[in-house]
């Protein structure tokens, strides 16, 4: 397994999601995949996965791969409209910790650009075209920072910590999809979250929870 250097999160280090998807992947389980970093998953090195465990050529722990049981984390979705109009209001084209992300960054061209807003109840939402090529960690990683973006503001940074996905289906290149996200409790510097992603047509492609760390 390899981490791209163009699929990074924070500068230096491989975005949350896209990371655990590729971890997810690489187990090949028939069921929702639950991924802990122990670490920023680091970019352009060569991982192994031994008994569910990911770890550098140094031997040291990445991340913790194993069976999730049930997700039932499906935050309700809003029309494309919505969340077009949520888009204007997010908060990272004003000031972002990581605006070299891959998936939320808005110094990133060439990246997903989903922009999560603030909706009126609190949750977050975003329109996502699906790019050209779409993989099972382009859905991981859009099933990432919207919810992050419940919980982050300024000078309020977080990283992921633990994400468990549930993926139904892949968008198809340049779908127009609906990403929606919701904070579901705070315990000191941890943040639980859920998001939803939603096709074209309304259905639901994939769900997931996860644990965000307060910097």
């Amino acid at each position: 397994m390899r981490i791209e250097s163009r699929y990074n999160g924070p500068a230096g280090s491989g975005n949350g999601g896209w990371s655990a998807g590729v971890f997810a992947a690489a187990v090949g389980a028939a069921g929702p995949v639950e991924v802990t970093l122990r670490r920023p998953p680091p970019l352009e090195t060569t991982l192994s996965l031994v008994d569910g465990e990911v770890r550098d050529p140094a031997g040291d722990l990445v991340a913790e791969v194993r069976p999730a049981g049930n997700v039932e984390a499906v935050v309700p979705p809003v029309d494309r409209e919505t969340a077009l109009a949520a888009a204007t209001r997010y908060p990272g084209l004003v000031e972002h910790p990581f605006p070299g992300c891959y998936v939320c960054g808005p110094e990133r061209a060439d990246g997903l650009r989903i922009f999560p807003g603030r909706l009126p109840d609190g949750r977050t939402a975003a329109p996502f075209r699906a790019p050209e090529q779409v993989s099972e960690a382009t859905v991981w990683a859009a099933l990432d920072c919207p919810g992050g973006w419940t919980v982050l503001a300024a000078g309020r940074p977080y990283l992921l910590g633990r994400i468990a996905a549930k993926i139904t289906a892949r968008p198809a290149p340049g779908d127009d999809c609906v990403v929606t996200g919701a904070l579901i409790g705070l315990d000191g510097r941890k943040a639980l979250v859920h998001t939803s992603l939603y096709g074209p047509d309304g259905a639901l492609l994939g769900a997931a929870r996860a644990t965000w760390i307060g910097r």
